[in-house]
């Protein structure tokens, strides 16, 4: 199997050598042939080079790493980002079920990502649903990425009525009584969807916003009449989330 050919899309030059001093050690798998200090030389070299994967910095001098990719009429390269420390942004790369790498990088993170590359399918798709996602207006219209073992599922936040957790997997539930079961936590879900107008209410329940019919003292009802329960620690802060979120 031929190595991946890669470019390094990264403002820091010091990063940029790191990055490829470290990937020198998996020339088998991946050949760095070129790379961009701007999005600008990004755009030219993607063009140009024809890439199979780029690292790319998130917070360039010129565009962030999405404004580059939204240029892109075509994705057929797998995305790796790199970011220094924003929560923010690696909630945004989990929520789209995204590669991701935190600076300074990790060698056995690397090594995990390297051997994602060479194993899963294209992520060009989940890079074009995150994209969609930051263009929609409505949190609701977004959509949840999850990677599976065949690749990743996408479920449309608003069809998402609650997720339930049990110890370390989640059953994630649907309108219409439909359920998907994921190997992520209870935890995960509750870092990633807070800010998406979803709330854990119980150490077993995270509730969204958008499927809830009322709020009595210990419980919500949902619109498909199911009763989710309100733990006595969260009755207060689950009361002030649902009259400042409606």
């Amino acid at each position: 199997m031929e190595p991946l050919k890669a470019i390094i899309v990264e403002d820091n030059p010091f990063m940029a050598t790191l990055l490829q001093d470290m990937l020198s050690s998996f020339e088998h798998e991946i050949t760095i042939v070129a790379t961009a200090k701007t999005g600008k030389e990004a755009l030219e070299l993607i063009s140009s080079v024809e890439p199979e994967v780029i690292f790319l910095d998130i917070e360039l001098p010129d565009m962030d790493g999405f404004e580059l990719l939204q240029q892109i009429e075509t994705i057929q390269f797998q995305t790796v980002f790199t970011t220094s420390h924003s929560h923010y942004a690696i909630k945004a790369f989990r929520f789209n079920a995204l590669d991701y790498l935190v600076k300074p990088i990790n060698r056995s993170e690397l090594n995990e990502t390297i051997n994602r590359l060479q194993t899963f399918a294209n992520n060009s798709v989940a890079v074009k649903n995150a994209l969609t996602n930051l263009a929609s207006e409505s949190v609701e219209d977004q959509k949840l990425v999850l990677p599976q073992q065949n690749g990743t599922l996408s479920l449309a936040l608003n069809q998402i009525t609650h997720i339930e957790g049990e110890r370390n997997y989640s059953t994630i539930h649907l309108a219409g009584r439909n359920k998907e079961l994921s190997s992520k936590n209870l935890a995960y879900f509750e870092d990633i969807l807070f800010e998406k107008h979803f709330f854990r209410c119980h150490r077993s329940f995270l509730i969204n916003y958008y499927h809830i019919q009322a709020l009595f003292k210990d419980h919500f009802v949902l619109k498909n009449d199911l009763k989710i329960p309100i733990s006595r620690r969260k009755m207060s802060e689950a009361k002030t989330w649902f009259y400042v979120t409606g």
